[in-house]
């Protein structure tokens, strides 16, 4: 599923073909509702969601033009360009929020084994407790 993000980034031409392709995908989901073959209904709405989405664009594009406003200058290009400026500076990439947790737990967990001695208590207290439980 695009996010309109990622669509703003496309140039017209590509967003033409893009639309092209998603309409041809959204028929063929319908064709296959009709047919009883669709497995999946959520990909109906979801398709149906990134045509809107491309059409949303085109018309913003097409009355920036008829503004004067050039690609670059409108508002969602600039809120998306700004985000993605803030992304590279503090070293974000589009990963999602549990994906970055899992990595996060996953490094903690490597810094606990580094951090743990290999072959068994390496402190003199604990080493003295052991002696004094035998």
């Amino acid at each position: 599923m695009a996010t309109a993000a990622d669509i703003a980034e496309y140039d017209t031409e590509e967003l033409e073909r893009q639309l092209g392709e998603t309409r041809r995908e959204l028929f063929n989901l319908r064709f296959q509702l009709a047919t009883g073959q669709l497995d999946n209904n959520s990909r109906l709405n979801h398709v149906r969601k990134d045509v809107a989405r491309m059409l949303t664009e085109l018309r913003n594009r097409e009355i920036a033009e008829a503004e004067g406003l050039s690609f670059d200058e409108l508002p969602a290009h600039l809120a998306a360009a700004r985000r993605r400026d803030e992304d590279e500076a503090k070293g974000r990439d589009k990963s999602t929020a549990s994906e970055r947790r899992a990595a996060a737990r996953a490094e903690a967990e490597e810094e606990a084994a580094e951090e743990a001695p290999a072959d068994g208590p390496a402190d003199d207290e604990a080493a003295e407790d052991a002696e004094e439980n035998d």
